[in-house]
């Protein structure tokens, strides 16, 4: 009870904090829709009848892809960076509480702020290409709702891994770029992976990234989706990751207190 009134505590600073710069919400959330202009040109590209997707289900999965980056961005490794370069961290140790629970706390809030804008950008796709707004039903809701937390919960665990790497070098932030775009082009961002050759449909099986926007996409627009088997692969790295965070924690904090922070 006593870490639940704390992490309470660190989630309502956050929310005031970032409801304050409501303008900046608006702008990280336009930034961030990418998926729309995609969804113009795999539209046409449908349209043409060379795809196995209808034109409104490509809309359809392209709003679902908006949905699910929105609500799954992290960015704390330019947080972390920031308080190791800054010498901040020492003062984040000194709390009852690890810092990590702050940073999540800062990205639940911010989840918050921006759904509003979220909403309206899917209203205006909807609006765009009228005949392609529908609703999955609560059931399905309620499940792609788990499996958007479950990703953005590993896409967070692997980011804070990535982020340990600041206690050698100061700029870690350089592996995320690596790794986004792994992301990019193997999470179903760009477009559904059931269109990519099956070679790359088989490497992109062997990574977290198809499970945090593909298959929640396609539960979304009403395709048949393993839940069971995705949430396992999830907690799979998920879990791993975590072990080996918490191992490079504990040796990249032995380095850092030793160089007199």
């Amino acid at each position: 009870m006593r870490f639940l009134r704390k992490f309470a505590a660190l989630l309502h600073t956050a929310l005031i904090h970032t409801t304050t710069y409501r303008a900046e919400m608006l702008l990280w959330a336009l930034s961030g829709s990418m998926p729309i202009i995609l969804m113009g040109v795999w539209f046409q590209a449908a349209k043409a009848g060379s795809l196995q997707y209808s034109p409104i289900e490509m809309v359809r999965y392209f709003v679902a892809v908006l949905v699910i980056r929105q609500m799954t961005m992290v960015w704390v490794i330019w947080e972390f960076e920031e308080s190791v370069v800054r010498g901040r961290l020492s003062h984040d140790l000194l709390r009852p509480i690890d810092p990590v629970w702050q940073y999540l706390a800062n990205h639940f809030a911010e989840r918050v702020a921006r759904f509003p804008a979220v909403l309206a950008l899917v209203f205006l796709c909807f609006w765009l290409y009228p005949g392609s707004a529908y609703f999955p039903g609560w059931g399905v809701l309620a499940q792609a709702a788990a499996l958007i937390f479950g990703s953005f919960i590993t896409r967070f665990a692997l980011q804070y891994t990535l982020a340990t790497v600041c206690f050698y070098n100061e700029r870690a932030s350089s592996l995320e770029s690596l790794s986004f775009i792994a992301y990019t082009f193997l999470s179903g961002m760009l477009a559904p992976l059931d269109l990519y050759p099956p070679v790359v449909q088989q490497i992109a099986a062997w990574t977290p990234f198809p499970y945090l926007i593909f298959a929640p996409a396609r539960l979304l627009i009403g395709e048949k989706v393993d839940v069971s088997a995705t949430f396992q692969v999830l907690g799979a790295w998920t879990c791993g990751l975590i072990v080996l965070q918490r191992w490079a924690w504990k040796k990249g904090l032995s380095r850092y207190s030793a160089m007199g922070a």
